[in-house]
């Protein structure tokens, strides 16, 4: 695989199904033998063998981790199913009989067999948050590429050491935001940076969130202040913040203030709750989230010039297709009593589920770090961080009845 096509340039690209990249067939042209083959052929006549597949461990069989079972499978063979762990045997094998694993995956009653499986090249980890920093560290120490659900972390103070730990081991870290691979995003961010369009960025807003059923909001992990304390902020919110950050580019908000009355249970957690970011040049953007209120997913990206709006950005009505809207130029008819021109419809179509196209790129960076001796791409562990430093205000202004907070840098 050519250097060149590792660095990562296209921060959104819509990759190739690698399953296809570099097919070669073996059969000879019509009425020909193998005698007729040239002893000496040219370097482009001589096929090129396909990566080897990265082979992934999932760490825990949480609910989510089916999804991503899944993906790994739908694009094999750049994926490799290798391994399953959870704190018992007998779970790893329910988990592998259920989403039809293939029959050479090892199971490991442990995380630490997990971890000390030499088979493994990548560690992907569904975990509940508090436990992010012990597993994800120690499968970079061990040399593994971390594949990380979000939230990533309780607070930043306990993601650095997850990316220092990936920085010194040369692994690649990546978090599970699914929607950022998504082909829909490539052309929406052609859009917004289209100044024309759009123009100038000035409010974004975000809304995501379900409603949650009495067991959810009882037993579900992320309503315990033990394992993922961040609540309906770490959850949902983390869709929220990662979109408005995405709309800006990432340039950091200077403050965050949290709007007033969250919501919270009896120990304490988020069950709603939101904020207002603000920039020094007057960008703002407000965003809410919640298990409390019906199935939502909207950001809407206002500019000068402009509007996108999106109803399921961070999962999608049908997996293979993604609509949005945009507004462009948009002014009253003569008389007020419309609006001229209409939005524009677009959908755009993918082969594969975002979640397969997630895990389609993390092994294409794997392949090049572990082939081609290329360094690990930076920006994913870097916007990670910004989604978290900007979660650790909002979080701080809750906790201070709504102050505002600077964000860090």
């Amino acid at each position: 695989m050519a250097v060149a096509n590792c660095g990562g340039a296209f921060l959104f690209s819509h990759p190739k199904k690698i399953t296809n990249a570099r097919r070669f067939s073996g059969q000879l042209p019509a009425g020909r033998s193998a005698l007729h083959i040239p002893l000496a052929m040219s370097s482009a006549a001589v096929p090129e063998d396909p990566p080897l597949p990265v082979r992934f461990g999932i760490m825990g069989c949480g609910s989510i981790a089916r999804k991503l079972a899944r993906a790994m499978m739908l694009i094999a063979p750049a994926a490799d199913m290798a391994a399953v762990a959870s704190r018992s045997g007998d779970k790893a094998r329910l988990f592998a009989a259920d989403n039809g694993l293939p029959p050479g995956t090892r199971l490991h009653g442990s995380y630490e067999a997990l971890l000390d499986d030499p088979d493994i090249d990548a560690i992907y980890l569904p975990l509940p948050t508090s436990l992010h920093l012990k597993w994800a560290t120690a499968a970079a120490a061990r040399g593994k590429h971390v594949l990380l659900e979000k939230p990533t972390a309780l607070c930043a103070a306990d993601l650095d050491p997850i990316l220092a730990a990936c920085e010194a081991s040369g692994v690649q870290f990546m978090d599970c935001t699914m929607w950022m691979h998504n082909p829909r995003t490539v052309k929406m961010r052609q859009l917004v940076a289209d100044q024309s369009t759009i123009g100038n960025v000035r409010v974004i807003n975000s809304i995501v969130s379900f409603r949650a059923n009495e067991d959810f909001l009882q037993n579900d992990i992320r309503v315990k202040p033990d394992l993922d304390a961040l609540g309906a902020l770490g959850d949902v919110g983390w869709y929220c913040i990662r979109a408005i950050l995405w709309a800006v580019d990432y340039e950091l908000p200077k403050n965050v203030i949290a709007h007033y009355h969250p919501v919270k249970n009896e120990a304490g957690v988020l069950l709603a709750c939101g904020a207002s970011l603000y920039w020094a040049d007057g960008k703002v953007a407000t965003f809410h989230c919640s298990f409390l209120t019906n199935l939502t997913m909207d950001v809407t990206i206002v500019g000068t010039n402009g509007t996108i709006h999106v109803t399921d950005l961070f999962l999608p009505y049908d997996e293979r297709s993604g609509p949005f809207s945009v507004d462009s130029k948009t002014n009253f008819t003569e008389l007020t009593t419309g609006w001229v021109p209409h939005p524009s419809k677009h959908v755009v179509t993918t082969d594969l589920p975002q979640e397969a196209l997630m895990v389609q790129e993390f092994c294409r960076l794997v392949q090049c770090i572990r082939d081609d001796g290329v360094k690990p791409e930076g920006k994913w562990p870097a916007i990670t961080r910004k989604t978290q430093i900007v979660m650790d205000a909002v979080k701080t202004s809750i906790d201070c009845g709504s102050e505002s907070v600077d964000v860090a840098r």
